[in-house]
């Protein structure tokens, strides 16, 4: 049986010096303001990375936010260049469906909501990976802070209500992905002892 948790790190981390070079790099794509704009205040874009194959051709706005349909997921053409982005989308041992950059500017507040169904123990899963700007961030689920330092990788339970608060002065930018949950990326959200967060 799978236990609920709100939020959990993986036991595993990535190199925050290459995220931010190629961060650095992908700055001069077309980042697009989120769509659900009664959900925050302030500014919080989307850099799609990952996006079904039947939109690979259209507008960023379908590549970000387009999630119906039973096409394939596939890589966008520049994130073939990012080699520390692709060792995270690597690293899951089961199907990877949406990645993207998403960038909260200062004092911007995506209010406390729920993404319904998206927790492990409905079969998909969640995770932060975050690349910069955490040192006056706010990631609140279910009430709980969610410690996130640059360069690990969380699991957050977004059918929990969560918001976020960027209180620092910094865009605070993280790299989002959604995936199929296995017996694989089960056992890795397991894995950290989540008494020792909190």
């Amino acid at each position: 049986m799978i236990s609920i948790l709100p939020f959990n790190k993986l036991l595993t981390s990535f190199d925050t010096v290459k995220l931010n070079e190629e961060l650095s790099l992908l700055n001069a794509n077309s980042w697009i303001d989120h769509v659900n704009k009664g959900n925050y205040q302030g500014s919080w874009q989307v850099l799609p990375l990952r996006c079904q194959q039947q939109y690979l051709h259209q507008h960023p706005v379908l590549q970000s936010f387009a999630i119906e349909g039973n096409s394939d997921w596939v890589n966008l053409a520049y994130v073939q260049s990012c080699s520390e982005i692709m060792r995270v989308l690597e690293y899951f041992q089961c199907d990877v469906k949406a990645a993207r950059l998403m960038r909260l500017k200062p004092e911007a507040y995506i209010r406390p909501h729920r993404d319904k169904g998206l927790a492990m123990e409905y079969g998909e899963a969640r995770f932060h990976l975050p690349i910069c700007g955490t040192e006056k961030l706010v990631f609140l689920i279910d009430n709980k802070p969610v410690p996130m330092v640059a360069g690990e990788l969380w699991y957050v339970n977004a059918d929990m209500e969560h918001s976020v608060r960027n209180r620092g002065t910094k865009d605070r930018v993280s790299l989002v992905i959604d995936c199929l949950a296995n017996e694989w990326l089960v056992e890795r959200i397991s894995e950290f002892d989540y008494a020792k967060i909190c």
